[in-house]
């Protein structure tokens, strides 16, 4: 006679769920690792942000200098570029990862520790 097939413990059915449902929420950045870390929307706003501020800021120093040394409207459009451009450069700096919290980089490295384990 055939033994029939002895079905597994359920600790084992318990702990294996919990093990995939812990790597579903890593997979999908929702796990406690990924806690602090932007969503998709909040990368956005973060981008949007860092554009508007970098150039109202090169557009005040601007205006302030011009009205200090009655130059206007010079200094003004010169800061208007040069806020523009640290805008691009800061948004260059996310996407790519160079910043710690977001970016290309940190997906890099996730691939990198799923590839080890």
């Amino acid at each position: 006679m055939v033994d029939p097939e002895i079905p597994p413990s359920l600790e084992d059915l318990d702990a294996r769920l919990r093990a995939a449902r812990a790597r579903e929420q890593e997979d999908s950045g929702r796990g406690p690792e990924s806690r602090g870390r932007p969503t998709g929307m909040g990368l956005g706003l973060r981008i949007g942000v860092e554009l508007v501020a970098a150039v109202l800021v090169g557009v005040g120093i601007g205006w302030a200098l011009d009205a200090w040394l009655k130059t206007a409207p010079w200094l003004m459009v010169l800061f208007l570029l040069l806020g523009g451009a640290a805008g691009v450069m800061n948004v260059h700096r996310v996407m790519r990862g160079m910043d710690e919290t977001v970016g290309l980089g940190q997906a890099q490295r996730r691939a990198d520790r799923a590839k080890d384990h």
